[in-house]
């Protein structure tokens, strides 16, 4: 069992998140978008959406740090580990509470506004409840175990499993000991990964990045083609 939950489901999680961007993108590319509702209802959303993408770059950049950066580096550099566990508790908490607050706007818009509501399709549905699941876990660990428990050093035991997911020599004995709570979390962030290529997230690799330098209305011009009637 333990070989199960901590190297198979992983890997086949990571195979098909890869495979599954690869066929959506072959097969769907008309469907690659967010599928945006703008235009139906924007007084939520405005409020919302910048709450919950910030809160998740936040968070995105917390876990980055605190499962790919070793322990050692962090000690030396002259971090301390009560510096690092107080900065990363207050931190996560922080993205989470932004993060549960942006989520449930944009539920809160997707369920009282009816136009909004007959957009949503079964897998927005399904991609929204595991969404919730990832993050009231995650937030229960954050909140629960680091910052009104006794606290729970990841970065001995999680971190150094999930670093050997990804460089192919994973230790699944390493997460036999976790609270249940981050074990949870984990798994269900793996059901989320492989929920991805199939969802409206996929747009998150098509991010308009030109518009960061890209003037705010572009003008084209339009001129006849070589031996074409004017």
């Amino acid at each position: 069992m333990s070989v199960a939950l901590w190297v198979v489901v992983p890997y086949i999680a990571l195979t098909v998140f890869v495979v599954g961007h690869v066929w959506r993108w072959r097969v769907d590319q008309f469907g690659w978008t967010t599928r945006t509702t703008q235009v139906l209802e924007s007084r939520l959303l405005r409020l919302g959406s910048p709450l919950f993408h910030l809160g998740v770059l936040a968070a995105i950049g917390g876990h980055a740090l605190g499962l790919l950066v070793p322990k050692s580096w962090t000690e030396a550099v002259g971090v301390s580990e009560h510096a690092y566990h107080l900065v990363s508790v207050t931190a996560g908490t922080v993205a989470g509470v932004m993060v549960v607050a942006g989520l449930a706007l944009l539920l809160a818009r997707r369920l009282t506004s009816p136009r909004v509501r007959r957009t949503t399709t079964r897998t927005d549905k399904a991609l929204f409840a595991v969404m919730a699941v990832v993050i009231l876990l995650g937030m229960a660990g954050t909140v629960g175990e680091n910052l009104i428990g006794g606290g729970y050093d990841y970065r001995a035991t999680i971190a150094v499993w999930f670093r050997g997911v990804l460089t192919l020599r994973p230790d699944p004995s390493l997460m036999t000991g976790v609270p249940l709570i981050f074990q949870l979390h984990a798994l269900s962030a793996w059901v989320f990964l492989a929920m991805w290529p199939f969802t409206r997230l996929v747009h998150v690799w098509s991010a308009p990045v030109a518009y960061l330098w890209r003037p705010y209305v572009v003008y084209r011009r339009r001129t006849a083609r070589p031996g074409s009637t004017r």
